[in-house]
């Protein structure tokens, strides 16, 4: 494993793609309604992120073919967007990357479509608050165990599941780097976080066990018919100050 410590300059490179990915997924978000289809929303996306002289981090990536990932209901990453329209009750997720200026930043959110269930807005407030729990432990001194154990406790004590098969990584230059960063696990164990480090963290909760299936186009990451599936991400920078937020905006903190 080669954990790559980044510099004060460049954390400040990798904040100026953070900020710009932040107001990609907030224009994303705007559009998001019943009747508009998730490839609409992939388009809106991609000029969001070439107007701001950056490019699509996932676009291609693995041979990914869009810009966006879109996840509805039970997806729960890597759903392709599609012609499909969204409907009332719907739960998005979407999930996308850029790079500007040489570096990477990385970003997901769950939203409502229209009036969605109580079990569904309880999902997706537990899968972001399951990621503020984390991000106060990307402190140096920690391990990465430290935090997913914190993530996959909170997320299990409020009644729902942490999705195994994916996990989070490092950021740099490149949108995954080491180390891993699950969202369950042993606390003093995976290794030691240090000023430099720079993490995404993205808890992806279910509201039911589940193993996840890969669908026939070897992408769509399913937990079942039926199923729910929530996705919180940002990159974050571990600093002797603490952690530092690289994507979204630290006022939202519960």
């Amino acid at each position: 494993m080669a954990i790559k410590l980044k510099s004060a300059w460049e954390l400040e490179r990798m904040a100026a793609a953070g900020a710009l990915l932040t107001e990609v997924v907030e224009e994303v978000a705007r559009h998001i309604a019943p009747g508009v289809t998730t490839k609409e929303l992939d388009q809106i996306a991609h000029e969001a992120i070439l107007r701001r002289k950056a490019r699509p981090a996932f676009l291609g990536l693995y041979g990914f073919p869009a810009t966006l990932c879109t996840s509805v209901n039970e997806v729960v990453v890597h759903g392709i967007p599609s012609d499909l329209p969204l409907q009332e009750g719907d739960i998005l997720s979407i999930d996308v990357g850029l790079i500007y200026n040489g570096f990477a930043a990385d970003m997901a959110r769950t939203y409502p479509v229209g009036r969605v269930s109580e079990e569904a807005q309880r999902l997706i407030q537990v899968t972001e608050a399951a990621f503020w729990e984390g991000f106060n432990l990307l402190r140096p001194g920690y391990r990465t165990g430290d935090v997913a154990h914190r993530v996959q406790t909170f997320v299990e004590g409020h009644g729902f599941h942490v999705v195994r098969e994916f996990v989070g990584h490092g950021v740099g230059r490149e949108i995954h780097e080491d180390p891993q960063l699950p969202n369950y696990g042993k606390p003093q164990t995976g290794p030691r976080l240090r000023p430099g480090m720079v993490l995404a963290l993205e808890p992806m909760v279910t509201l039911r066990p589940a193993s996840v299936v890969i669908l026939e186009d070897g992408w769509t990451a399913s937990a079942g018919r039926g199923n729910l599936a929530a996705h919180y991400e940002n990159t974050v920078a571990v600093t002797e100050e603490g952690p530092r937020l690289l994507t979204g905006v630290l006022a939202a903190v519960r």
